[in-house]
């Protein structure tokens, strides 16, 4: 089969495609014939060496296809039927081999290349809106990168609570996306200080939640736009790692809560990740919730769609396709 694989770390060249052997699942597992792969920062991570991972190493940790073959004892799926996946590694290839207990059946009248484009963020932006700070109507969230893959699907989740949401982006194109998605307020950080203009939209009161994903660059300015005793709920590094930080700091503005969640660890149990994709499957089919694909690139285009990813020059999700 054909997979892109990474033999040392570096930028967007070292992703190079290669003839590999097509896997067989063992017991309890399950091959799945790849029709779209979701990207994702955590692969730039991992290529990067951020992240540390095994080389020869095939990147990408959600995709959706139909099942082609399963292993002895799995009886939750068949062959012939619609799948999706994430937190396991390979889906940069034209086929993968899954765990049964890590796959959802995709149910008819979702697209599955949209259930691969909701996977990893869209159960993301779920527990962050449900589990990690819980929001309820009243509530308003402080949301960077708001046009991003994550961001326009946790804009929504977030509506649907009840919450106002303030948003942060670069160009006013992809502010017009994050209103589309029910974003109440956008800041172009390009042109005004994010911090200023949140403290000026909440009457200087600042937010319970920052649900950041940038990181380095927006880090010291979240944690002053938060009310006392909010949360900066640090779930990726797109601009850079953070670095160290004086937990007197939290004290000293307002006994703050710091946490930096993984969908690994929200996903841990069947019954959440069941829950998870319950929920976005059901918005999707509800027209709830609009899974925007950025666009659609061929395998052998993944360094290309890394370099897009990185430039700052998606809105939404990438997808590619085997």
């Amino acid at each position: 089969m054909k997979a892109i694989q990474i033999h040392k770390h570096g930028g967007p060249e070292v992703l190079e495609p290669h003839d590999v052997p097509t896997p067989s699942p063992g017991p309890g597992q399950v091959l799945v014939r790849l029709e779209a792969a979701g990207l994702n920062f955590i692969d730039t991570y991992q290529r990067e060496g951020a992240y540390k991972v095994d080389l020869p190493y095939t990147p990408g940790l959600e995709g959706a296809g139909e099942v082609a073959e399963v292993g002895d004892g799995v009886e939750t799926v068949k062959p012939g039927d619609r799948v999706a996946y994430t937190s396991t590694p390979g889906s940069y290839a034209e086929y993968v081999v899954v765990s049964a207990d890590k796959l959802v059946e995709v149910p008819s009248g979702v697209d599955i290349k949209l259930a691969a484009a909701v996977m990893l963020q869209g159960m993301t932006a779920h527990y962050l809106a449900l589990d990690t700070y819980p929001l309820k109507p009243g509530d308003t969230c402080l949301i960077h990168a708001v046009a991003g893959g994550v961001g326009l699907l946790l804009t929504q989740i977030a509506k649907l609570q009840g919450a106002t949401v303030i948003g942060t982006t670069s160009t006013e194109e992809k502010a017009d996306r994050a209103r589309q998605m029910g974003a109440d307020h956008v800041i172009l950080y390009t042109q005004e200080d994010f911090e200023t203009r949140t403290r000026e939209l909440t009457e200087g009161d600042g937010v319970p939640v920052v649900y950041d994903s940038v990181g380095k660059t927006t880090f010291a300015k979240s944690l002053n736009c938060l009310a006392p005793r909010g949360y900066l709920v640090l779930f990726g590094q797109s601009s850079g790692p953070v670095g160290d930080i004086d937990p007197q700091v939290l004290n000293a503005k307002g006994s703050l809560f710091l946490t930096r969640p993984s969908l690994f660890h929200y996903v841990a149990k069947r019954a959440e990740l069941e829950k998870r994709a319950h929920d976005l499957f059901g918005w999707i089919k509800e027209d709830k919730l609009t899974v925007h694909v950025d666009s659609e690139m061929g395998l052998e285009h993944a360094p290309d769609a890394h370099r897009k990813l990185e430039g700052r020059h998606t809105s939404g999700k990438v997808l590619l396709i085997p």
